[in-house]
């Protein structure tokens, strides 16, 4: 199999297509793609909002924001949520969604996302097009259904919603799981 070489770009994928939400009182929510972990000791995480964007000045003013990871039967709303702008429209009632209240931080959560994650701001970064808050996560809060008998989290049988390149898709079947390459046969 060949390769061609392109210039440095943004491609990588998939990616979560997460729905972040920010502010104080009702709060807004918009659709952050570029998220991801940065430790586990202490648990932090980080989001990269445009400057220009209307929650930038709110994420920077509390300095919280929840990540909701949404299943893929929200795709709408996560699309919805990515084109309006949370200084014209109450993005909520436009995409159908419903607030939550966190169990730390002041900002709402959306009560349709099966993984709510609470996060602090730590830094913010400037990164040329995007500044990205890095956060402490002081408090993840998950639907009792994906929980197991012995306490486990089943994330798998979210149905969570992943973007590449421009398109929205299902996370579909498992595979493997952590070690499974390497695991001696029985």
């Amino acid at each position: 199999m060949g390769k061609i070489t392109w210039q440095g770009g943004a491609l990588l994928a998939p990616v979560p297509p997460t729905l972040v939400t920010c502010g104080d009182g009702d709060g807004n929510v918009l659709t952050v793609a570029w998220t991801g972990m940065l430790a586990t000791k202490p648990p932090k995480t980080y989001i990269s909002v445009r400057p220009e964007r209307y929650s930038h000045s709110l994420i920077e003013s509390t300095r919280e924001f929840c990540i909701n990871l949404p299943t893929a039967a929200l795709a709408r709303a996560v699309d919805r949520c990515g084109v309006y702008t949370g200084a014209k429209v109450d993005k909520f009632v436009k995409s159908g969604l419903t607030r939550d209240k966190c169990a730390v931080i002041s900002c709402p959560s959306v009560t349709e996302c099966p993984v709510c994650i609470e996060c602090r701001v730590t830094d913010v970064v400037g990164m040329g097009s995007h500044d990205m808050f890095v956060a402490d996560i002081v408090a993840v809060r998950v639907d009792d259904s994906l929980i197991d008998e012995s306490g486990r989290l089943r994330l798998e049988k979210a149905g969570l919603l992943a973007f590449a390149h421009g398109a929205y898709y299902a996370l579909g079947r498992r595979i493997g799981k952590l070690g499974f390459a390497v695991r001696k046969k029985r």
